[in-house]
């Protein structure tokens, strides 16, 4: 009995873990096992997981930005449209031009950023409300994508489609599998196995509680587990395709934000400010420049999503980011984010992406229509909204509050008592 107290107390971190907790991550598990049985094993093939990876980078590395945006309690509706104004410039820079496509991708990086910038001033400096300034970008650089390509379509060189289309090398022995793709997949359970170790012997020296060895050997076998499943799934795909370049991408970038937001002073006023902006502001943090950088960041992501959905694609054209905007704010809402603010992860946001992606994969497998599937993405959205403020509105954690907590440092205990309807305990920060 114990032992079955500890794991519940421990494997995810030092609170009783349940369904209610861990729900997002526990419908990803149902959702592949219930397609992987519909649809006969295809859902779990080498080239259906490099498709679906291939397919919906550009979706997760917008919901990266968009949690930002979210958690510091603004909305962001223009991405799709400066996705495809920042794919048509580049195009057409290219072609007519003949900028080499390093050259490309910086441009397009740089109109992303100057977007960005563009849109940060009137929601940090002039005070007008983000749905409002993202609202009338996503009419302005829709129009700009328009008016820059005649509405058609213009391709790409061979070299800029590596980002979108590209897969890592094969390169030395023949041992049947991606010898890059074995070896990152190997660095990755190192790595896992490490921090793990690292996290226990952190908390010996500040002489806080260390959960028994064996809930640390369990935890490290899950994850190592997972680790190695994929690896070998990307690594064994036909010659000449492994892990897509798009996910390298979007690899780098989870991990970096995740390190942001978690672990940065600036990715903790990020939670303040959504957490409580009065109260961010008297306490030092800058809020109008708190502001700015997230408007900013999020349009050079929708930037390079934009990109690398043109270099898929081999060119850009007038229909490019169409309800980009609404699919990366499902992905937050679905990965546990907060409608109003302050709460919300990187990781959490990923696992609602891939969610929304696995079903809409499952579904197109098995031929289902393109009306019924957004009828099912749409009550997934509403039932993952609704679960989550029910849960909090009962004086429980939100789901993602703690999905990821057993890969943290830091995190302060769970409240014992139900928050008063006055509180602001539901609006308080959380790093992730």
């Amino acid at each position: 009995m114990s032992r079955i107290k500890d794991l519940q107390k421990n494997l995810f971190g030092g609170t009783t873990s349940n369904a209610r907790q861990f729900g997002m991550i526990f419908t990803l598990v149902a959702i592949v096992l219930l397609f992987q049985i519909w649809t006969d094993g295809l859902t779990l093939t080498s080239g259906n997981l490099i498709a679906v990876v291939s397919q919906y980078s550009y979706i997760l590395i917008l919901a990266i930005g968009m949690l930002m945006v979210i958690v510091a309690g603004h909305i962001d509706l223009s991405v799709g449209s400066v996705a495809a104004f920042t794919g048509i410039v580049v195009a057409k820079a290219m072609q007519e031009f003949s900028l080499p496509w390093p050259v490309g991708i910086l441009l397009g990086l740089a109109v992303g950023a100057l977007i960005g910038a563009w849109q940060g001033f009137w929601v940090a400096y002039v005070g007008v409300p983000a749905f409002i300034v993202t609202l009338a970008g996503m009419l302005l650089f829709r129009g700009g994508n328009q008016y820059i390509g005649n509405a058609d379509t213009v391709p790409v060189s061979e070299g800029f489609r590596t980002i979108g289309a590209g897969f890592l090398p094969e390169v030395g022995p023949n041992t049947g599998y991606n010898n890059l793709t074995l070896l990152l997949g190997l660095a990755a359970c190192a790595g896992v196995i490490w921090r793990e170790l690292k996290s226990r012997q952190t908390r010996r020296e500040m002489n806080a509680d260390v959960a028994p060895m064996w809930i640390s050997v369990l935890r490290m076998a899950v994850m190592v587990g997972v680790i190695v499943f994929a690896t070998l799934r990307f690594a064994g795909g036909r010659v000449g395709t492994s892990l897509p370049i798009s996910g390298i991408i979007l690899i780098v970038l989870v991990l970096a934000y995740s390190h942001y937001t978690r672990n940065t002073i600036g990715g903790r006023h990020i939670y303040a400010v959504g957490g409580n902006s009065r109260a961010a502001e008297l306490s030092g943090v800058k809020l109008k420049r708190v502001n700015f950088l997230v408007m900013m960041n999020m349009s050079v992501l929708a930037a390079l999503a934009g990109m690398i959905f043109v270099a898929r694609s081999s060119a850009s054209g007038p229909q490019d980011g169409l309800s980009w905007e609404l699919d990366a704010i499902a992905a937050v809402f679905i990965g546990g984010a907060a409608v109003s603010g302050g709460l919300g992860t990187i990781s959490g946001s990923i696992v609602g992406g891939l969610v929304m992606a696995l079903l809409n994969n499952g579904l197109q497998l098995e031929g289902v229509g393109s009306d019924m599937v957004q009828i099912i993405k749409g009550l997934v959205l509403l039932l993952a909204v609704a679960f989550d403020v029910y849960n909090k509105s009962q004086g429980r954690f939100s789901i993602i509050g703690s999905l990821m907590r057993p890969f943290r440092r830091d995190d302060p205990p769970p409240p014992t008592d139900r928050p008063s309807p006055s509180s602001d305990a539901d609006k308080a920060p959380v790093a992730g």
